[in-house]
């Protein structure tokens, strides 16, 4: 299964109208907001999730809640103020936790569904094996199972590939259960396969809605179909039953190469891995992550850019400028970085080729003391972080 690909369950139902059947399921916390802490540091796990290390690993302590910088990990977090942080360890042992579902998913439906997923560079603790400080960093992958109680893991849902990347990725998660699913669990887990376990963790936040969907030769009806937000609505690639016709001029575009008209330096022929690009024209409202209708025209070149590149790559980092506090700075700079993400994700750009991070007031490229100086900080960048040609 590709990362592209993948998909995940969650959230309470909401009822169709005139059915008892429900298309929609939220799981309660969906983005693992509580007090950040070292799992160590409490017997409780995050709010509205159980901890399975409770019951398969007892004396274990509980995922992480992030961020506050424990474990050396600063990220900040990609959907409101905190998020999950698991891990796997080399002593045989992982994290994972689980959360009852109002209704269950009906077996033989088809479900999508999206979450965040990152990996910390740097998250230094003991090793278990040998108590000396170790960083665990190898990429884990996340699983989802279905069950009937709290970490019942009596079918596995959704695997994702194993999480490299260290800036937040939206995750496409499709799945099919076998049987009703009146429990789920997010567990982080080696790569497999592989010779003996290792340290390593998996970022979580961000989870979205379960939206039943058609599963392929299959219509639902269209008054029971479930709303999704724009940057939600993403395609089931593997669902090529009912291809549909471009129009003459779309599939002209297409042919022809991609030549920038406003990014200049989007130059298939000049651009290297590592290379900072600023998206100048790119305007937010105040204080906001919504995009200003005159920022479509820059959006749309690179999402033109990316699906003529599908070997690339990018990171789109946010920054600000240096007068709020840090916390406002990094939730405001990750926001922005996210809406621009999600925009291209809407277009047509194949989620596992863009990546999102906020930088806050960290990375400043100008003097913050002065008023065009503020101006210049608060900007939007994409990094180019993978050019295989």
């Amino acid at each position: 299964m590709t990362r592209s690909v993948l998909t995940f369950l969650f959230c309470a139902l909401t009822i169709v109208a005139g059915s008892a059947q429900r298309d929609t399921v939220r799981l309660r916390n969906p983005s693992f907001e509580d007090t950040p802490r070292r799992g160590g540091d409490s017997n409780n796990v995050i709010k509205d999730w159980f901890d399975c290390g409770s019951i398969n690993f007892r004396g274990e302590s509980p995922p992480d809640i992030h961020p506050n910088g424990y474990w050396q990990n600063n990220l900040p977090a990609s959907d409101k103020r905190t998020y999950l942080g698991m891990v796997v360890r080399d002593n045989n042992t992982w994290e994972s936790v689980s959360q009852r579902l109002d209704t269950p998913l009906e077996a033989g439906k088809c479900y999508s569904f999206t979450i965040h997923l990152s990996r910390a560079p740097k998250y230094v603790s003991k090793s278990h094996m040998t108590n000396d400080d170790a960083n665990y960093t190898t990429p884990v992958v996340l699983r989802i199972w279905g069950g009937n109680g709290f970490c019942d893991d009596k079918e596995l849902l959704a695997e994702s590939d194993a999480v490299s990347n260290s800036s937040w990725q939206i995750y496409v998660l499709q799945f099919k259960p076998k049987a009703n699913v009146r429990s789920i669990t997010l567990e982080a887990y080696y790569k497999t396969p592989t010779l003996y376990p290792y340290n390593g963790n998996v970022l979580v936040d961000g989870c979205s809605d379960i939206i039943r969907v058609p599963c392929p030769g299959e219509e639902i009806a269209a008054d029971t179909k479930p709303k999704l937000p724009p940057h939600k609505r993403i395609k089931n690639k593997q669902d090529k039953t009912k291809p549909t016709e471009k129009p003459a001029s779309e599939i002209a575009a297409a042919e022809k190469p991609f030549k920038p008209k406003i990014m200049q330096e989007l130059n298939r022929s000049f651009i290297k891995e590592g290379q900072t690009i600023e998206i100048k024209t790119l305007k937010f409202k105040a204080d906001s992550s919504a995009i200003d209708r005159t920022s479509y025209e820059v959006l749309e070149e690179i999402k033109s850019f990316l699906v003529a590149n599908e070997d690339v790559i990018i990171e789109v980092g946010g920054h600000t400028n240096s007068l709020p506090a840090d916390e406002y700075c990094d939730r405001l700079s990750t926001a922005r970085a996210k809406a621009v993400v999600e925009y291209l994700v809407s277009r047509g750009v194949d989620p596992s080729k863009v990546q999102f991070k906020g930088y806050g007031k960290k990375q400043p490229i100008a003097d913050n003391k002065t008023k065009y100086g503020r101006e210049r900080n608060q900007r939007v960048e994409i990094k180019i972080l993978s050019l295989n040609s």
